[in-house]
């Protein structure tokens, strides 16, 4: 398969969950999945990774840590990158560290799972409160690929 062809695979498989409750460490497509196990059940379905393990993990870990586990996990199996392509994930910082994901469709156009609601498409650009902190500032971002690594 080509790299084109995966991209488009990630995106297909993803699309697949939408509608999937918002589940804390769930990983069952149509149950229940969380922002991590969205991405980790993607690419496993996709077939371009094995069963990856997680680690256990408060829903609230980014207020009570500041360490990176979150994307310290995800640069075991992408690099970061610049300009988002179709298939890359995006990466904010909420609370004390990166915590929140989201597979990229074209960007601005992002598929995932974020606590209260279900599996979906969105918009960044029309995302407040994805663009912005509480005081208004830009809230970080970055940006991680699975190919290239």
């Amino acid at each position: 398969m080509t790299e084109e062809e995966e991209r488009q695979k990630i995106i297909d498989t993803a699309m697949g969950y939408l509608g999937t409750p918002y589940h804390p460490s769930g990983r069952v497509k149509g149950v229940g999945v969380d922002c991590l196990t969205l991405l980790s059940c993607v690419w496993e379905d996709a077939g371009l990774l094995d069963r990856i393990p997680l680690p256990n993990y408060s829903p609230q870990f980014m207020h009570n840590r500041s360490d990176e586990l979150y994307m310290t996990g995800l640069l075991e199996y992408t690099r970061e990158v610049t300009t988002p392509q179709k298939g890359d994930i995006a990466l904010w910082k909420f609370g004390r560290c990166f915590s929140h994901a989201a597979i990229v469709t074209e960007w601005p156009m992002i598929i995932h799972a974020y606590v209260g609601r279900t599996v979906q498409t969105e918009d960044v650009s029309h995302a407040d409160w994805l663009l912005r902190m509480n005081d208004g500032k830009p809230r970080p971002l970055k940006f991680f690929s699975f190919w290239g690594r």
